[in-house]
């Protein structure tokens, strides 16, 4: 089934027996990493990885994960991410076999659109289909509001906006600072607490005085020796995953502009095409990174910069160091062009 953006948090707050695979795609992959976590954490579930080459290879094995007892009793989720129309016969597998012991999560990557997934998906009353896009304005406001509820915290709309727009408005982002602030308030759904600026300031949700947001731009602009003074400024405690989900929000624009000028039309008339949506300070940038970047090249940094965030999310690897790594490569890169 296609669920709405009204009865998603019922169908994973209080998941049905009956669902065996839920698909989260959609250009906003924080929130569809968020929305899988919160199936998780209603489920009781551990996380059991499976990746998409296996899936691939062998289809049928992924039925018969699903309907295995797990080995030391509990509940499981497997997971897979990022996956794509490449485990669609496992899927399909999934779907018309018998009852199962484990539902399914699969996450595809912001750049993707898995098409036969999606199908799939829609098409079977034992699967949920959602589509993932970044909340803004009122809408983030909510979203901050209903996940502090969850862990404890009672926000006002003011508070709730400062906390999106730190974060850019990334769910996953938001919900991991959330829960910080939650623990530093000693705050519980039981023993719910009031969150103001003043805990914000003292926990929080925060990249610095930089705009880092823009090192996204620096990096695909080649300003190799930029990026490198404003990765030194903005401390250790920034947050690296903000950082490289804003390249792939300017990866996700810039991809389909890059497409038309590559068909033959004016780099001009494309940008003038995007209206508001490129605000009237990052045109320069833009209509350089416009003829900088490749049709084929951007979709290669748009896989490199969510292997990164992958590896960030599940591995051990400092965040910083990580994170200057790959903007440097980018920034590298773009010189070269």
């Amino acid at each position: 089934m296609k669920a709405a953006k009204g009865s998603i948090a019922k169908l994973l707050d209080q998941p049905a027996e009956d669902i065996r695979f839920y698909l989260f795609w959609g250009p906003d992959e924080g929130q569809s990493r968020a929305q899988a976590s919160r199936l998780l954490q209603a489920l009781g579930a551990d996380r059991f990885i499976v990746i998409s080459s296996a899936v691939k290879t062998d289809p049928a094995a992924l039925a018969d994960e699903a309907g295995a007892m797990a080995l030391f009793g509990g509940r499981r989720l497997i997971w897979i991410e990022p996956a794509g129309d490449e485990i669609k016969d496992g899927i399909a597998a999934l779907l018309a076999g018998p009852a199962t012991e484990s539902p399914v999560v699969a996450i595809a990557s912001a750049s993707s659109r898995p098409k036969e997934l999606i199908k799939l998906a829609e098409g079977s009353p034992l699967a949920v289909s959602f589509a993932s896009y970044a909340p803004e304005g009122v809408e983030a406001e909510r979203m901050v509001i209903d996940i502090g509820r969850r862990v404890g915290l009672n926000i006002e709309r003011p508070v709730a906006s400062r906390i999106a727009a730190a974060c850019g408005n990334d769910q996953a982002v938001v919900a991991q600072e959330l829960e910080k602030m939650s623990l530093y308030l000693d705050a519980s759904t039981s023993r719910p607490k009031s969150l103001d600026h003043e805990a914000v300031d003292a926990v929080g949700a925060h990249l610095g005085d930089s705009d880092v947001l823009h090192l996204a731009d620096l990096a695909m602009s080649g300003e190799v020796e930029a990026v490198a003074e404003a990765l030194g400024g903005i401390g250790a405690s920034a947050q690296a995953i903000p950082i490289l989900r804003a390249l792939q929000r300017r990866l996700l624009m810039i991809a389909p502009a890059r497409a038309k000028v590559e068909q033959g039309e004016r780099p001009d008339a494309v940008m003038a095409s995007l209206g508001k949506a490129l605000f009237w300070k990052d045109k320069g940038p833009f209509g350089a990174m416009l003829q900088r970047w490749s049709a084929a090249d951007i979709a290669h940094l748009a896989e490199r910069s969510g292997k990164a965030e992958r590896a960030l999310l599940f591995d051990d690897a400092p965040e910083q160091a990580a994170l200057g790594e790959e903007l440097l490569a980018v920034a590298r890169a773009a010189r070269r062009r």
